[in-house]
């Protein structure tokens, strides 16, 4: 491997590390606030990028069938739990927030299928379409169950990936897509070496928005409930912080950023109905180094699995996957090392 080659391949990594980043991040931001894996996250991102792929090619995206449909479930589960709860006077709230909400994002998406666009209107609907997935997702399937434990929400949202998996396939069919870079050109480096604005902007985006993100935990009102909730979800609710409503909050922002990751990685790859699955998973490694509650030890995993995997790549294209999967292992034990255990003490046999 010559140096020219190994930095070609350290760009592809940080490209790669980008997108990583941003999942990985929706994905702590969600456990840590419901408990949540939420592996359905890569497949936002993939119908957001399929999407976006529609309106570049003038077609109605196939998002709004599935949106729309998302939300009439939604609405129904709401107003039936309502109403067992007798809880009338809350009705027209809730089939202003699961149904209209989502439903003027549907038909503003429809309104402009079929015209020219420029890039940023639809990128802005593209993200627009995405934000209520995971909302009415969790609350057709996770809110029932919300007190469960881990493993039982984790295996819920295993079945929720597949799901998601058959009605992507169900709604967008089977092709796959691939949209036009939205920044053409490059930067020369050297005279043998430039970097393509399209990396630069994936690289500059995932930073912008893990900036904009620290802002609003550290500066606004909701990113503190979102953080006394990850802290302790008993003690916000005795201050008055709901954790239904950061739950919610919680999972809004993570459709944001998946939004986001599908509008970034659409131009690089082609992007299938169930391509979020590889997407999820390796963030998920980046959550796991991470510990699944530090964002910087996150961002650090996104940048080793970014570099791993391109790298592997250029060793063995096939085994590529595993190797960065296999990253899990030296992890796992070295935190297993690390926690402290408390001894259990021995009991004392009555005489």
């Amino acid at each position: 491997m010559t140096w020219d080659v190994a930095l070609i391949l350290s760009i592809d990594g940080l490209a790669s590390s980008a997108i990583y980043l941003l999942a990985g991040l929706g994905l702590v931001l969600i456990f840590s606030v419901t408990r949540v894996i939420f592996v359905p996250f890569g497949d936002i991102a993939a119908f957001s990028a399929l999407t976006l792929a529609a309106f570049e090619a003038k077609k109605v995206p196939a998002t709004i069938g599935l949106v729309g449909t998302l939300a009439a479930l939604a609405v129904a589960a709401e107003t039936i739990s309502l109403i067992r709860q007798r809880a009338f006077a809350r009705l027209p709230m809730a089939v202003a927030g699961w149904g209209v909400a989502p439903g003027i994002a549907c038909a503003l998406a429809w309104w402009a299928a079929g015209r020219d666009l420029s890039m940023p209107f639809a990128i802005g609907l593209t993200i627009l379409l995405a934000m209520p997935m995971a909302p009415l997702v969790a609350r057709l399937a996770l809110k029932p169950i919300a007190d469960a434990s881990v493993l039982v929400l984790l295996i819920a949202s295993l079945v929720l990936h597949f799901l998601l998996s058959g009605l992507g396939l169900l709604f967008f069919g089977p092709e796959g897509v691939r949209t036009q870079p939205l920044l053409g050109g490059s930067i020369a480096i050297t005279d043998n070496f430039s970097v393509g604005l399209q990396v630069v902007l994936m690289v500059g985006a995932a930073a912008a928005l893990s900036a904009l993100f620290f802002l609003a935990f550290e500066r606004t009102l909701a990113g503190k409930a979102l953080r006394a909730t990850a802290v302790n979800r008993v003690g916000a609710r005795l201050v008055g912080i709901r954790p239904a409503r950061t739950s919610l909050l919680a999972y809004g922002a993570a459709s944001l950023l998946a939004g986001f990751v599908g509008v970034l990685i659409s131009p690089v790859t082609t992007i299938y109905y169930d391509s979020g699955l590889l997407i999820g998973l390796k963030a998920f490694v980046a959550a796991i180094i991470g510990g699944l509650t530090s964002y910087p030890l996150t961002a650090l995993g996104a940048l080793a699995v970014g570099l791993v995997e391109s790298f592997a790549s250029f060793w063995s294209g096939a085994l590529k996957d595993v190797i960065v999967f296999s990253l899990l292992i030296p992890v796992l034990i070295l935190r297993s090392a690390l926690s402290a255990h408390a001894e259990e003490e021995p009991e004392e046999i009555p005489s």
